[in-house]
């Protein structure tokens, strides 16, 4: 299989930034009725790494796939001294559409978008409404801020007490750096974000480089999956969910983050949609049910 990778300016507000790349297949080449796949990564402000198994799509049904890190992140321009004014979901939208102009793949293509990344796909399929999109996939996805607080949250109450203890209590005296706070977080994520014994190395490298640079995710989330602080916290496209026409794949698990109160209004307000669960996975199914995932996907993009 083909793989290019490189680096498109990308100006906004003046300044020319880059946003780093890598296109899995041939753009020129792809089957009648098969079109480019753009996947969005989580945070945000973790880097496209954990999303490259959508790169097997190529091989099992053609599909071409671009991966990038969204600046802030990962390869892409870092800006550490932006005012948290700057990171907000325009930017992120404005930045896929120049990707998509850059490949010229703005009048047909498809995107999957994964936890945040599912939150810039549905919000840009919505607001937008661009003429290009064909298929929408959204992975483990909130349609609000507030239903995500209230997913986590319940998810929280179930840890073990002294667990509990710990989170709460680096949270109200506003140390959630210490060790102890990371290893309550750990705890949760175990059970929540990948629920495999051994983390697979391209999951641990999309953390690590939010880790190398947590700007974008503290400002934007805050201090971990379940306290939102950051300037997402009113996030909320229920209203506009109605604006989006095009076949649209939803996707979360038994042991999600995302549980289903996440879910249901994407369900209830876009007119084409299917609901796909999957039962032994939480946030990440394309780790823990790799195959199943890849076959809904892929089946989904090439006859839905």
């Amino acid at each position: 299989m083909t793989t290019t990778t490189g680096k498109i300016n990308f100006q906004y507000q003046g300044v020319t930034y880059q946003t780093w790349y890598k296109l899995f297949g041939n753009l020129q080449s792809a089957k009648a009725g098969v079109r480019p796949l753009i996947a969005l990564h989580g945070g945000p402000g973790v880097s496209h790494s954990y999303m490259t198994p959508h790169a097997d799509l190529f091989a099992s049904h053609g599909v071409p796939v671009i991966l990038y890190d969204q600046i802030g992140g990962g390869e892409s321009s870092h800006y550490r001294d932006a005012p948290k004014e700057f990171w907000t979901v325009e930017l992120f939208m404005d930045e896929l559409e120049n990707l998509l102009n850059h490949f010229g793949i703005s009048g047909d293509y498809d995107l999957v978008g994964h936890s945040w990344g599912g939150m810039l796909a549905a919000n840009f399929a919505a607001a937008r409404q661009p003429v290009g999109l064909k298929h929408l996939v959204v992975a483990d996805t909130p349609a609000s801020m507030a239903l995500w607080e209230q997913s986590t949250a319940s998810l929280v109450e179930q840890l073990p007490q002294d667990v509990q203890d710990v989170i709460k209590k680096h949270e109200t005296a506003g140390t959630t750096d210490t060790p102890e706070y990371q290893e309550a977080m750990l705890v949760f994520y175990k059970k929540h974000v990948c629920r495999l014994e051994t983390w697979p190395d391209a999951l641990n490298a999309s953390f690590a480089a939010m880790e190398a640079d947590p700007t974008v995710y503290h400002t934007m989330q805050g201090p971990s999956e379940f306290t939102i602080t950051g300037t997402l916290k009113t996030w909320n496209i229920i209203d506009i969910l109605p604006n989006i026409k095009v076949s649209t794949l939803i996707i979360n698990s038994v042991y999600d983050e995302a549980q289903d109160i996440c879910m249901l209004p994407f369900f209830n307000n876009i007119p084409k949609v299917k609901w796909v669960q999957f039962a032994n996975s939480s946030h990440v199914p394309l780790f823990e049910e790799p195959e199943r995932y890849k076959k809904v996907v892929g089946d989904f993009l090439t006859t839905a």
